[in-house]
């Protein structure tokens, strides 16, 4: 049986912070039946979604047409050991 690769988080650094302020990652929001339907970005990581390679990339897509101010973020995968 093959397992899947759910172990990637998605995280925004502020542009121009210099470090200042803390990153904060994506937190999925899905329907009843799975489906996708948005994302938050909350500072704590224990309650960001972990998920796949190919989740995170849509995430990154969604937040890049749907958040007004995604130009002034960094957004990145990251390993959840990062």
């Amino acid at each position: 049986m093959e397992t899947i690769d759910q172990r990637y988080l998605v995280q925004q650094n502020k542009l121009g912070e210099d470090g200042k302020k803390p990153p904060v990652f994506a937190k999925v929001m899905r329907s009843k039946e799975g489906k996708f339907e948005g994302v938050s970005f909350i500072k704590n990581k224990e309650k960001a979604t972990v998920m796949t390679v190919a989740e995170a990339q849509e995430v990154i897509l969604w937040a890049a047409k749907k958040k007004s101010n995604a130009h002034e973020y960094a957004t990145k995968i990251i390993c959840v050991g990062q």
